[in-house]
């Protein structure tokens, strides 16, 4: 960003203050608790030449506005500092100091000014109350945190798998109690067909003059098994969510849905929202297994969801999967904690 000209306090020395003419420092400096002047300071007059036997360590570093000094004394051992204060003199906002030293922190710049491209691992000094990097959680340094929605730790994609294997397990067994004499009665209207296809398939034959026809009442019933089971699993799996946002599967692996925005049980409407992506795809298993498509898409879609791991049903209803905390043993600590509440 860009800061206004004005008197600061100079990042090199936090006793004197300099001017900042928008792209760099002009003037010399003057005390800190002095009043400057209205304006800029008047030009100094060009600098005396250097001589070659003049130390290299006790002159000041000066660079070209947005231009990134190379390493020089200062970050080699046993020379002194470049400017007073320790480090390398602040430059415009963006300005990136290199060959600095391990642990270097920039002093405080003017206001607005945000250090960029330090070290891994180190701490800005000096900097106002309150500041920190842009796009972190506050006190964080390093690789940001995993979210903690509600202060519960995301569910993994394994433990969601067994999970949807269990009710899978569950609502087909469902199906073979009520659904079973409408599948026997399917099988048994195309079984001729599929025997005399088979049966000039292994002799050769192409033709299919003579097949036995499938009647009308096949395709009824394909219609019917299909309708049964996509009503079992809803009746299965809504009510369970609405209550307290797990099935059966999900309370073995302990794990659970909850909305984002509040931690509370997600409600008919939300749970019924968040099955119809998921479920009603059900009706389409007849129309050359759509239905089965977009349920594995949306099946995988949590592996490419980050930071949440949501998958599309949970997006569609504005939920996120979790894990139950096991209420017996004591909890451990957070190096970030966050708040609980939404999720950051």
């Amino acid at each position: 960003m860009s800061v206004q000209p004005g008197w600061y306090v100079d990042p090199a020395d936090t006793e004197t203050r300099r001017y900042w003419d928008g792209e760099g420092w002009l003037g010399a400096p003057i005390p800190v608790d002095a009043t400057p002047p209205d304006g800029p300071p008047p030009a100094e007059p060009p600098p005396a030449p250097v001589t070659p036997a003049a130390p290299a360590t006790d002159q000041p570093v000066s660079t070209a506005p947005g231009w990134p000094p190379h390493s020089g004394p200062a970050s080699q051992p046993g020379h002194g500092p470049v400017g007073a204060g320790g480090g390398p003199q602040a430059g415009p906002p963006g300005w990136t100091p290199q060959g600095v030293p391990p642990g270097w922190g920039p002093q405080a710049g003017p206001p607005g000014w945000t250090p960029q491209g330090g070290p891994p691992g180190w701490t800005p000094q000096g900097v106002p109350p309150g500041w920190t990097p842009q796009g972190v959680p506050p006190g964080w340094l390093g690789r940001p945190p995993e979210p903690r929605p509600h202060g519960l730790r995301l569910a993994g994609y394994g433990r969601r798998l067994v999970a949807r294997l269990i009710d899978f397990g569950l609502v087909f067994a469902l199906n073979v109690l009520v659904n079973g004499w409408f599948v026997w009665r399917w099988l048994d209207e195309l079984m001729p067909y599929w025997r005399e296809a088979f049966r000039r398939g292994l002799e050769g034959n192409t033709s299919t003059e003579g097949m036995p026809p499938i009647s009308e009442q096949t395709g009824l019933l394909q219609v019917v098994i299909v309708v049964i089971a996509t009503a079992l699993w809803l009746a299965y799996e809504v009510p369970a969510m609405a209550a307290n946002g797990q099935t059966i599967g999900k309370r073995l692996m302990r794990i659970k849905a909850v909305p984002i925005a509040a931690d509370q049980p997600l409600g008919f409407g939300r749970a019924l929202t968040r099955w119809t992506t998921l479920g009603l795809p059900t009706l389409l298993w007849y129309c050359a297994g759509l239905g089965l498509l977009l349920q594995l898409v949306d099946s995988l879609s949590p592996l490419f969801d980050h930071p949440l791991r949501r998958a599309l049903h949970d997006k569609r209803a504005q939920t996120v999967v979790v894990e139950v905390p096991d209420t017996a043993a004591s909890p451990a600590p957070d190096d970030h904690p966050q708040p609980s509440g939404d999720t950051p």
